[in-house]
C-alpha cells in the first residue's frame, strides 16, 4: 500500500473493504468507547455487539463469526473485584465456547481485557477444550487486527 492509500486510511477516507470481503465480527464489551472504537475499525463490516452473558450467548448461538473479542469484566463491580463472578463475566462464554465444540469452530478468538488474570483463565478454558485463542491487551489491540485484516 503507497503513502496516499495510506494516508487516506488513517484520515477515513479510503473506502471500507479495500482490500477485502466483509467479515462477521463478534464483540462482547461492556465500555461504551470500547465499542464505538470497533465499530470504527470495523466499519463495513458486520459488527454484533453484546454487553451481557444472555445476549452473548443467543448471538453465538444465532450467526457464524469470522472473529470472536472477548472482554473478561462486564459490570463495573467486576473492576479491581478480588472474587471470581464466572457466571456473569466473559469467563461464561469461554466456558460456554468451550462446552460446545462444534459452536463458532472456525472463528479467531481473542481476549482483549484489561483484566490479564481473567483474561489468561479464559485463554486456558478455551485452549483446554482445543480451541485456539489469544489474550491480546486492549492497547495492543490494533496492530494485532492490521496482522490479521488489513485495510
Amino acid at each position: 500500500m503507497g503513502l496516499v492509500e495510506r494516508l487516506k486510511h488513517k484520515f477515513g477516507l479510503a473506502g471500507a473493504h479495500s482490500g477485502r470481503h466483509p467479515i462477521r465480527i463478534f464483540l462482547l464489551e461492556d465500555d461504551e468507547r470500547r465499542c464505538e472504537w470497533f465499530a470504527k475499525r470495523f466499519k463495513g463490516d458486520h459488527l454484533d455487539i453484546a454487553v451481557d452473558v444472555v445476549r452473548a450467548k443467543e448471538l453465538l448461538q444465532a450467526s457464524s463469526y469470522d472473529s470472536i473479542f472477548l472482554d473478561h469484566d462486564l459490570m463495573p463491580e467486576h473492576y479491581g473485584a478480588t472474587e471470581l463472578d464466572d457466571e456473569r463475566t466473559g469467563f461464561a462464554i469461554a466456558s460456554f465456547l468451550a462446552a460446545h465444540p462444534d459452536l463458532q469452530r472456525s472463528a479467531t478468538i481473542m481476549v482483549h481485557s484489561f483484566n490479564a488474570d481473567g483474561a489468561m483463565r479464559m485463554v486456558e478454558e478455551l485452549r483446554a477444550a482445543g480451541r485456539q485463542a489469544e489474550y491480546i491487551p486492549f492497547h495492543f489491540l490494533e496492530e494485532r487486527i492490521k496482522n490479521f485484516w488489513p485495510r
